[in-house]
């Protein structure tokens, strides 16, 4: 099973899903993180602003920092190596990863056959 790493930028907590005026990107990762949790698959996430170690201590995260900066965050690792970088994954994205299949989610929400 796929190993997946989320670095995120400096978030004010840990999902980044807070205040008054939540970033949209943020709300939809915590709603496929949640879905992944669904299936047993688990992604760590590292908050720059809280676990700034983990990002030193990472050589991939460390000189993917010292070439494009922090603002070039969020960083997803896969199995220890840069999958995508700037934006978060969409679920068709993490479900090609992990193996996930959509298509049974798609057959088990239907809730007739696709005639609603």
């Amino acid at each position: 099973m796929a190993t997946i790493q989320v670095f995120d930028p400096a978030l004010c907590c840990s999902s980044g899903v807070c205040g008054v005026e939540a970033d949209q990107d943020l709300i939809n990762f915590a709603s496929d993180l949640d879905w992944m949790k669904q299936h047993n698959i688990s992604i760590d996430r590292f908050n720059l602003a809280q676990q700034p170690i983990d990002f030193a201590n990472n050589p991939t995260v460390k000189g993917f920092l010292e070439r494009s900066g922090a603002e070039a965050l969020p960083l997803i690792l896969v199995n220890g190596e840069i999958a995508l970088a700037g934006r978060y994954p969409n679920r068709n994205e993490l479900a090609r990863w992990t193996g996930v299949s959509l298509e049974e989610e798609e057959t088990e929400s239907s809730c007739c056959g696709g005639c609603c």
